[in-house]
């Protein structure tokens, strides 16, 4: 089934103490993640996708494939629906072997080239060591893992995530999150992943839908959102951009990298990564301070010419959030208002932009 036509969301679900309103038009690849507090309606919205939650007033199209239209009559239950669903909590049955768990859902595929789909699966997650082993001896991370391949083994049209890494603890969750990258870069097929956690939309998102009160408060390319002060996804000190770019060159001497972006360049900590790899950065606010003129003489090693877009009153009263415009990028500058009035900030004005941090995150 070809999803190029990507996915199209729009539904009503009425509960005694909540509504989720939506209406969205989603890519066909990559991983679009629905952000936003507990209670906004992101994992209500996945089940109503996955036929779990039966909305009023629905349409849910991923690709070719109509599954739900209120105004044609047609309702295809869950167990018809191409998908993967993956929970927080790895369903897996103990008293089978990994093997045994990923094989489950290929007696019943009747799609050609499960078999091979499973094996590529197995190696994409890097689970074959495992799987002559039993569920009770795997870790959280690795059950999690195995809970993704068996999703993704039968070829689905869509994957469906709901806070995979919730349940595990920091250094599960940094021991999967590669393994989702490499998901999100080699698979064609769209997911929809349910997080609150603004380190994996960092690290994972490409479109980011946010929530709040069972309604979409933003949605767009993630690098885009992210950048907004009007209505910003992320508040507090986890508030930033991401920003795409290309390694140009390493000092092997100092043990850095410098990565161009559209606007500029960063030298970054060397983390291996190839000259001419893509990779993609996260520059938090809180990182960020502003002069007028450029500074000599200081340890920050990192300064941008850059022109105030526009300042907002940030969650404390003592502090302003700047967007800045960076050539063809964005950042956001976290700082005192007190130091608004003294550097006299206004929009267009002039100025540089001195990272103090930058994080390599792929």
């Amino acid at each position: 089934m070809s999803t190029k036509e990507g996915l199209r969301i729009r539904l009503s679900l009425t509960r005694p103490d909540f509504a989720l309103q939506v209406d969205l038009d989603l890519p066909s690849t990559g991983i679009t993640v629905l952000y936003g507090a507990s209670g906004s309606g992101k994992t209500s919205l996945l089940r109503c996708v996955a036929g779990l939650e039966r909305p009023a007033d629905a349409l849910v199209r991923v690709g070719r494939d109509l599954w739900h239209d209120d105004a044609r009559g047609v309702y295809v239950p869950t167990w018809r629906r191409d998908l993967g669903y993956v929970f927080q909590e790895a369903s897996l049955f103990e008293h089978l072997s990994v093997q045994e768990n990923l094989s489950y859902g290929l007696n019943r595929s009747r799609k050609a080239g499960a078999a091979q789909a499973l094996l590529r699966a197995i190696e994409l997650l890097g689970i074959g060591h495992l799987t002559r082993r039993h569920p009770g001896s795997l870790s959280g991370g690795e059950r999690q893992r195995v809970a993704i391949a068996r999703a993704l083994a039968n070829q689905p049209s869509l994957l469906l995530l709901d806070e995979p890494l919730a349940s595990l603890d920091m250094a599960r969750r940094q021991e999967i999150l590669p393994w989702l990258e490499s998901m999100r870069d080699e698979l064609y097929i769209p997911m929809l992943y349910v997080t609150h956690s603004a380190d994996e939309v960092a690290r994972l998102a490409d479109h980011l839908v946010l929530l709040a009160g069972g309604c979409v408060k933003a949605h767009g390319p993630a690098q885009d959102v992210l950048a907004r002060v009007d209505s910003p996804v992320i508040v507090g000190e986890d508030a930033g951009v991401l920003l795409y770019g290309r390694v140009l060159r390493r000092d092997t001497q100092w043990h850095l990298s410098e990565v161009g972006f559209p606007g500029g360049a960063l030298w970054v900590r060397d983390t291996h990564l190839a000259v001419g790899q893509q990779v993609r950065l996260r520059v938090l606010a809180r990182d960020i301070s502003i002069t007028i003129h450029e500074t000599q003489d200081t340890s920050i090693q990192n300064h941008l010419k850059a022109r105030v877009e526009t300042i907002v009153d940030d969650v404390h009263p003592s502090q302003a959030l700047v967007r800045l415009r960076c050539g063809e990028s964005v950042l956001l500058a976290r700082v005192t208002k007190r130091a608004v009035s003294a550097l006299n900030l206004s929009a267009g004005k002039a100025v540089w932009a001195q990272i103090k941090s930058v994080a390599v995150i792929e």
